[in-house]
């Protein structure tokens, strides 16, 4: 038996661009897929048994926080890359707010020297937009983008200067890369808590209004039309945001966005018990906002699924709320929450979310799009949709725990993570 020779077995196939499920055998041979067929001889290959399993091309999450540079103690690109194979994602693009930022190109080809511990896993670094993320001076966008940068961003910042975003959008149009926008207006948005409504009210903390939001990504888009440059809404999270970007596709303008997993799943009225790891920027709102996210998912408004990732040590999140920093994990509980919240017995199919974390993010970025055809590299996760298990902290490689799902029983489990023709998790065990 070759070492390099492996076949998935009897697995059930979910194609994102035909929306077609089937079942089929798969040959890989040196990282790539050889040959996809109804059954293919299983002599001479190592076996990995996937009936009744769903066999997905790999998932890409585009946004997360993986801490390092300075916060390790939170997450270190290993332990966050280990998370990722953990949830089935093969692919990550982790945004610039670390310590120092991605603002020079010696963090980037830190960042990269780090991923190169794992052999075959692609992590994407996103460099800043500004110097120090401090929303002023432009950062040297040129020698980021030649050391291997897929977008810029300020995440968790906003460009709260008009001017300052003109000028970025026109020195990165040449570029040929995104702009990743963190939409806040902080002079609306100041010292908020949670989504501003009843439950804000009723719980006795400030509110930060959609508006603060809607602003921002009215003016962005406003501004990309006129320079005629793409742009990227991060986490979006209101239902007039979404109408925003719904209008504006329409007129033709080059926006893309993306929702959170927890937006898709969770509303404020889910904050009465004060849990500090459902607070996170922009904050949960509505009922309503919800399901104008799903709607936009659905629809076609909303381009991708991500985790927004953001570790937060345990001590930091065990202070009262006001005081808790914003942020949860969520690379290893995303596809089990999604099944668990949004396809069991809820009315969507999978195959409808599954464009989302794949085909899309990588259209946006403009990076290679999964697939499970022959000649492509063979980046796959095989998942057990009726397997369900009970959230705890065990359940983490993560270095940090600050999950909203802890306690809660999901189903959909991964079983195997297959990167570049490795088995990086098999049979429910990373094994790096």
């Amino acid at each position: 038996m070759k070492v390099s020779s492996m076949l998935i077995k009897e697995g059930v196939i979910h194609d994102p661009v035909t929306k077609k499920k089937y079942q089929a055998d798969i040959l890989i041979e040196d990282g790539q897929i050889q040959e996809v067929a109804p059954t293919i001889d299983r002599k001479g290959h190592e076996v990995v048994e996937a009936k009744g399993l769903w066999v997905l091309p790999g998932l890409i999450d585009m946004h997360v926080h993986l801490r390092e540079p300075g916060r390790e103690d939170e997450e270190t690109v290993l332990s966050g890359v280990k998370a990722a194979i953990n949830g089935g994602f093969v692919s990550l693009v982790c945004m610039a707010n670390t310590d120092p930022p991605v603002d020079d190109p010696s963090v980037v080809d830190y960042i990269l020297a780090e991923a190169r511990k794992v052999p075959g896993f692609r992590l994407y670094p996103v460099g800043t937009i500004t110097k120090d993320r401090k929303g002023s001076q432009l950062s040297e966008m040129y020698l980021l983008r030649e050391r291997g940068v897929v977008a810029f961003s300020d995440d968790g910042s906003p460009i709260m200067d008009a001017l300052t975003m003109r000028r970025a959008m026109e020195y990165c149009k040449p570029l040929g890369i995104p702009l990743i926008l963190h939409e806040e207006d902080l002079n609306l948005s100041e010292g908020g808590q949670m989504h501003e409504g009843f439950y804000s009210t009723l719980l006795g903390l400030h509110g930060i209004p959609s508006l603060s939001e809607e602003v921002m990504v009215f003016r962005d888009i406003a501004l990309a039309e006129a320079i005629g440059v793409p742009v990227h809404i991060a986490h979006l999270s209101g239902a007039g945001s979404v109408e925003i970007v719904r209008q504006a596709r329409r007129r033709g303008a080059r926006v893309s966005c993306e929702v959170t997993v927890n937006h898709l799943i969770f509303c404020d009225a889910d904050l009465a018990e004060y849990d500090t790891n459902l607070k996170v920027n922009p904050p949960i709102r509505s009922q309503a906002d919800r399901k104008a996210l799903i709607e936009g998912l659905l629809d076609g408004t909303i381009d991708a699924i991500v985790t927004d990732h953001a570790p937060h040590a345990v001590q930091e999140k065990e202070l009262d709320f006001d005081l808790a920093p914003f942020g949860a994990v969520g690379l290893e509980t995303a596809l089990p929450a999604l099944i668990t919240y949004l396809v069991e017995g809820k009315g969507i199919e999978f195959l409808d979310l599954l464009p989302a974390l794949t085909v899309h993010p990588a259209r946006v970025l403009g990076l290679e799009e999964p697939g499970i055809e022959s000649g492509r590299r063979a980046d796959l996760t095989l998942v057990d949709p009726g397997r369900g298990f009970r959230v705890g902290e065990e359940s983490f490689l993560s270095r940090s725990k600050n999950s909203p799902f802890l306690g809660k029983e999901l189903k959909g489990t991964v079983v195997e993570t297959i990167v570049a023709g490795k088995r990086l998790k098999m049979e429910g065990v990373v094994v790096l």
